[in-house]
């Protein structure tokens, strides 16, 4: 069975294009950077919830603020080596203040083997950055999402 995630990808254009992109929280990203960001974003069930609607709740969720009300376009589905498969929505997040979050929170086994719970946020911080710099900082699978981003920019300018 395929795991699906949706995620929103907020672009700006200041003036060269940047993302809104989040680093993971919790132990195991700590001391990470490369490879260790992500588009906010999230499970879902295709048959009970649309992409969309799980892409704006996984936003709130993981970043405890409202995504911006922004046309927002489908980018594409883009799957993990896992098979995992993420659809990811961009908008035109000029006007968003990267500021003010309420990180969510996960619990898992801390330390490994030790029989204790403890809570971790989900994200621990969240940047605007260049598209090749967010290149380089997403897990490989999510990677793909900037270059059709930088597409979907650049036919824009063209049309």
């Amino acid at each position: 069975m395929v795991a699906w995630s949706a995620g929103l990808l907020l672009y700006r254009l200041t003036p060269a294009p940047e993302v809104l992109v989040a680093h993971m929280g919790g132990p195991f990203w700590a001391k990470k950077d490369a490879g260790a960001w992500s588009i906010p974003k999230g499970e879902f069930d295709p048959e009970t919830e649309g992409a969309l609607d799980a892409a704006h709740r996984e936003f709130r969720e993981e970043l405890g603020v409202e995504p911006p009300e922004t046309p927002w376009a489908e980018l594409g589905t883009f799957a993990y080596s896992s098979g995992k498969k993420v659809v990811v929505f961009a908008g035109d997040g000029a006007g968003f203040t990267a500021s003010g979050f309420t990180f969510g929170t996960f619990e898992m086994v801390w330390p490994p083997r030790s029989g204790k719970t403890a809570a971790f946020p989900e994200v621990d911080r969240v940047e605007w950055m260049g598209l090749d710099a967010a290149r380089d900082a997403l897990v490989k699978g999510q990677r793909p999402a900037i270059d059709a981003l930088a597409a979907a920019l650049e036919a824009s300018r063209g049309a």
